[in-house]
C-alpha cells in the first residue's frame, strides 16, 4: 500500500507493516499539514468541518476519487485549490480514516482503511522505533545513527533510543573518526565487479545517509543533486555514483541516454546496455542504449 511515512514522502510499505509504521510519522505529519492549511487560509473549524464531512462520506461509500472527496469537502462552504486539496486527502489518509487504494483512470481511489487492509496490528512506539532501526542498519549498514535520523526524517533524539533498544543485536565499526553501526555477524562482501546498476531518481540508496560522499565526489554530487527538489536518475557502479541517465519513450522503444562523469569502461559500458534492456522488459518495451 501507499503511505506517507519516512521523510514525509509516499513510499510502498507492506500491509502487514502499517500498523506499527504509519503511527511513527503521524504526529508530525498531521502538526505540518495543520500548519500548511492555516498558512493557506483555512482556519481550524473550516478545517475541522470539512475532514468530518469527508470522514462520513467516506463512512457510507467505501472508495472515493480525490475529485468527489473535495466536492464534499466544499459543499462545507470550504474553497478548494490544489494545494488545500492535497492536504486535505492527506489527513485523511494519515491520521487512519482512509488510505489511497487503486487507481480510477489518471488519479487513484481513498479507500476506508478498514475495508482496504482488515484489522491493523499496532505496537508501542518504543518498539516501533527499535524494529524501524533494526531495518534501517539491516539494509544500509554500516550507517550512523545520524543517517538513521536523515533516512527517517524523525528527531535523532528518538532515533538514538531506537537504536539503543536492539543495541546487543548491532556492533560498533569505527571509519576515521565516525562511529557506524553493523548487524552482528555482518561482513562486508566485495561485489563482482564491475555490478552497475541504473538507480531510479529518488532511489532508496541516494536517499539513505546523511551525507553521499562515500557515494559520489562533490562536483558529481552537484550534476546528481541540482538544486531544486530535482534528484536525478543515476549510473551506480560498484557502489559508486559514476553518472546520470535518462529514458525516452516511443511506442514500443525505449531510448535510454547516459552522462557519465568521466569516459567509462567498455565492460562498464556494455553492462549499462544490459540495464537498458532489463528496464525495456520491466516497461513492456525495447530498451536499448541511444
Amino acid at each position: 500500500m501507499r503511505h506517507w511515512v519516512m521523510r514525509m514522502t509516499v513510499h510502498l510499505i507492506p500491509v502487514d507493516d502499517y500498523g506499527w509504521l504509519a503511527p511513527l510519522f503521524r504526529e508530525r505529519m498531521t502538526r505540518w499539514s495543520h500548519g500548511r492549511l492555516g498558512i493557506l487560509g483555512v482556519d481550524d473549524a473550516q478545517r475541522e468541518k470539512a475532514l468530518d464531512a469527508m470522514r462520513g462520506a467516506l463512512e457510507r461509500r467505501g472508495a472515493m476519487t480525490r475529485n468527489e472527496l473535495m466536492e464534499v469537502a466544499e459543499r462545507t462552504g470550504l474553497e478548494t485549490t490544489t494545494q488545500t486539496r492535497t492536504h486535505l486527502v492527506m489527513l485523511l489518509v494519515v491520521e487512519g480514516t482512509g488510505c489511497i487504494g487503486p487507481d480510477v483512470g489518471r488519479t487513484s481511489a481513498v479507500v476506508a482503511t478498514r475495508d482496504w487492509i482488515g484489522e491493523i496490528r499496532s505496537r508501542p512506539r518504543e518498539e516501533s522505533i527499535a524494529e524501524l532501526a533494526r531495518r534501517y542498519i539491516g539494509a544500509f549498514a554500516p550507517a550512523s545513527e545520524r543517517d538513521f535520523a536523515s533516512w527517517s526524517g524523525l528527531p535523532l533524539g528518538e532515533c538514538r533510543l531506537g537504536l539503543e533498544r536492539i543495541a546487543g543485536e548491532l556492533r560498533e565499526r569505527r571509519v576515521g573518526n565516525e562511529t557506524l553501526l553493523v548487524p552482528r555477524g555482518w561482513q562486508a562482501r566485495p561485489p563482482r565487479s564491475p555490478l552497475v546498476r541504473l538507480l531510479p531518481a529518488f532511489d532508496t540508496y541516494l536517499m539513505g545517509y546523511a551525507s553521499r560522499a562515500h557515494l559520489v565526489d562533490e562536483a558529481g554530487e552537484k550534476r546528481i543533486l541540482p538544486g531544486g527538489g530535482i534528484l536525478r536518475p543515476s549510473i551506480c557502479v560498484d557502489g559508486r555514483l559514476v553518472g546520470t541517465w535518462a529514458n525516452k519513450r516511443s511506442g514500443r522503444k525505449l531510448a535510454v541516454s547516459v552522462e557519465p562523469f568521466e569516459p567509462l569502461p567498455d565492460d562498464v559500458m556494455e553492462a549499462i546496455a544490459d540495464e537498458a534492456r532489463d528496464i525495456g522488459r520491466f516497461e513492456n518495451a525495447e530498451g536499448a542504449l541511444s
